[in-house]
């Protein structure tokens, strides 16, 4: 039975890689809920699955075994097309690589998500100034990712994950290639943003410090979910108790 206040619900998840004869278990029996409006970070080593488990919950990649429930709705087994046009919809994106258009200005570069929903230019170009304000960057909505920072160039990226204010929004790696000082002004808009909207954010990386600036730390090693623990509380989930099968943590 669904839970109301689940927005992603994975159930035994599993993916398996073929590479020859030999099989490689990426996911292997993963049940996991993650609340509405709570931040996540999901931290494990280079190859530990995290990035595969964010690739599932994201709809980028299909699970080999199990089920993947988004707000209530079996979306697994959605066609491409469907699958595109819900994370248009619904999935932002905060990537390491920031992923900009060389030749688009910051603020052509924001307005791409609204572009793909047809949006009016009046109306996209009005609201992408309103996340280039709210990320700083007002002054330099001319300018291209060339002429940027590092640190302005991710603060683009993050405007255009929120201009769609989607219901959740995944950061992969989000400061991989930042100074500490970034670092910390960039977890702070990420996740000062999600508060505000009451947004859904899981944060993906191997940086365990930012599990500070989230509700709850998920660890994963080997495919399988080490621990998950509250940031607010000493209650501390383990693989097999009850959270597991669906009760709230």
């Amino acid at each position: 039975m669904e839970n109301a206040q689940n927005m992603i619900e994975l159930n035994h998840l599993r993916k398996v890689y073929r590479m020859g004869d030999e099989k490689i278990v990426a996911l292997d029996d993963i049940t996991l809920n993650f609340e509405k409006e709570k931040i996540y970070c999901l931290a494990g080593k280079s190859g530990s699955g995290k990035s595969t488990l964010l690739n599932m919950m994201a709809g980028l990649e299909k699970p080999s075994k199990g089920n993947i429930l988004f707000n209530g709705q079996r979306f697994d087994q959605l066609s491409e097309n469907k699958l595109a046009r819900f994370r248009q919809k619904y999935i932002g994106f905060v990537f390491q690589s920031y992923n900009l258009l060389p030749t688009l200005t910051a603020l052509e570069n924001v307005t791409l998500p609204l572009i793909f929903r047809a949006v009016p230019k009046k109306m996209r170009d009005r609201k992408a100034m309103e996340m280039l304000t709210a990320v700083g960057l007002a002054d330099r909505w001319r300018h291209k990712p060339g002429e940027m920072s590092g640190g302005q160039q991710q603060r683009v990226s993050i405007a255009r994950a929120f201009i769609n204010n989607p219901q959740v929004v995944f950061a992969d790696e989000p400061t991989g290639n930042l100074d500490t000082k970034t670092t910390a002004e960039m977890m702070d808009l990420i996740t000062g943003l999600a508060r505000r909207d009451r947004q859904t954010l899981i944060i993906v990386t191997h940086n365990l410090d930012l599990a500070d600036y989230a509700d709850y730390l998920v660890q994963i090693q080997d495919g399988s979910i080490e621990n998950m623990a509250s940031r607010h509380s000493n209650l501390v989930y383990q693989p097999g108790m009850a959270a597991a099968e669906g009760e709230k943590i």
